[in-house]
């Protein structure tokens, strides 16, 4: 950077001066707060940031200088502003999976495709995208989330919101397009997984056994992954709705790996 570039010495010096008055406005803020999630303690926040990142970048680029403050991302949500007791919800849901044994999930797709008369025509389980349809019509996502790798998936982010509403929707209001409007500050809370906050993250460690059995060419013997197959399947297709129940027959609870 050039000297003409730089910041001057009292624009560093007044961007100080607006951090000091940052604040103090956030503690008159938050002395003054009416409840956890004041308005005026947000924008406070907010504009306390602001402040000091102007701050710290005037100061690195005049005297190559850093602050010890960590600036936050804007990776939260905003207060929440929705009805004090809402009378209705919505959750919303996204999982992520990469496909990384497709072969495996073609074999799931043609165990469900030959035990159901009416499946979509045949041959649905020769593609991946068949096999897919054929998989999530027939197991509820929650399940397939919870056995990710028998169906030769691979878990990525997912994220979970709850919002709320002051009255329940008329049927079919939003399907054509569910998940377009979505406001923030109704968000009651939201739950989020994914590797990044995970330090001792494993890249796969329980693949290793199945990856021995593969030939050299890395792709396994399909007649035997059939065969692997037949029991899970054959129950899971036998239980129907049931499959959802624990040993004792109440509701299974479903698995978080927050």
């Amino acid at each position: 950077m050039s000297d003409a570039a730089q910041p001057t010495a009292a624009e560093v010096r007044a961007a100080a001066e607006a951090v000091k008055t940052a604040l103090d406005r956030h503690l008159a803020a938050v002395e003054r707060r009416s409840g956890e999630e004041d308005p005026a303690v947000y924008d406070a926040f907010n504009e306390l940031a602001a402040a000091a990142e102007a701050y710290d970048e005037l100061l690195y680029d005049r005297y190559d200088e850093v602050t010890p403050f960590e600036i936050p991302g804007e990776d939260t949500l905003p207060p929440y502003t929705g009805p004090e007791e809402p009378s209705a919800l919505s959750v919303l849901i996204r999982r992520d999976y990469a496909v990384a044994e497709p072969q495996r999930l073609m074999a799931q797709a043609r165990r469900v495709e030959a035990a159901d008369e009416d499946a979509p025509g045949a041959g649905a389980s020769g593609t991946v995208h068949g096999a897919l349809g054929l998989l999530f019509g027939e197991f509820e996502p929650d399940e397939i989330a919870s056995r990710h790798k028998e169906f030769g998936l691979e878990e990525g982010d997912s994220t979970l919101w709850v919002t709320a509403a002051d009255e329940s929707t008329e049927p079919g209001e939003w399907l054509e397009a569910p998940f377009e409007e979505v406001d923030p500050e109704r968000v009651v809370c939201r739950f989020d997984v994914s590797a990044v906050f995970d330090e001792e993250f494993d890249d796969g460690d329980d693949g290793d056994e199945e990856d021995e059995d593969e030939g050299e060419d890395g792709e396994a013997d399909l007649s035997d992954l059939d065969e692997d197959l037949d029991e899970d399947l054959d129950t899971d297709l036998g239980r129907g709705l049931d499959r959802d129940l624990d040993e004792d027959g109440e509701p299974a609870r479903l698995e978080a790996d927050r």
